[in-house]
């Protein structure tokens, strides 16, 4: 791995994980951590808006960003937006799971994907952000595509996590520190 000075006056480099179930807190939570750096933030989007119920929710998060935030669309390219993104810059990934979702449609090769954006996301270049969706907690889905998707997501977050120098798990809105 490379190294990388960075100048005094930018945020230390750190990569911090937020996970969590639906609707558990975890993009806003992950906002505000962002926020507390100096703007502007940059926002890395992965979802695509393929139905009216997405293009609500793709809405409701751009509006309560509200200003200083640059958004790049990033479904599958995602390590390439990282690195595109300036040093120093706090960054907010949101989220993984959409992201692993575009690549298993598209029928990529998945763990030729994860290694790119893994090494990526170990070297961040300021204050950088991941949230992701824990799918492990329920039942065992009965079709082999939803377990298929299940499994990859757990290996995914058990990868980052393993990089990530904070780990967050969000439940009822409240962050609770994993590591």
């Amino acid at each position: 791995m490379r190294a990388l000075a960075l100048r005094a006056d930018l945020p230390d480099p750190q990569l911090t994980f937020v996970l969590g179930g639906a609707r558990s807190g975890k993009s806003a939570h992950a906002e505000s951590l962002a926020t507390a750096s100096p703007a502007p933030w940059t926002y890395v989007a992965t979802g695509q808006a393929f139905d009216t119920e997405m293009e609500e929710r793709i809405a409701h998060h751009r509006d309560r960003r509200g200003e200083g935030w640059r958004t790049v669309e990033a479904p599958l390219n995602l390590a390439d937006a990282l690195q595109a993104v300036p040093e120093g810059r706090p960054v907010l990934l949101d989220c993984l799971t959409l992201w692993l979702t575009n690549h298993m449609l598209a029928e990529s090769d998945l763990h030729a994907q994860t290694a790119q954006l893994l090494a990526v996301l170990a070297q961040p270049r300021g204050p950088w952000f991941v949230v992701s969706n824990e799918v492990g907690l329920g039942i065992v889905p009965e079709n082999a595509l939803a377990r298929r998707f299940r499994d990859e997501a757990g290996r995914l977050n058990q990868q980052v996590a393993a990089i990530a120098g904070s780990v967050l798990f969000m439940a009822a809105g409240l962050p609770i520190k994993v590591k």
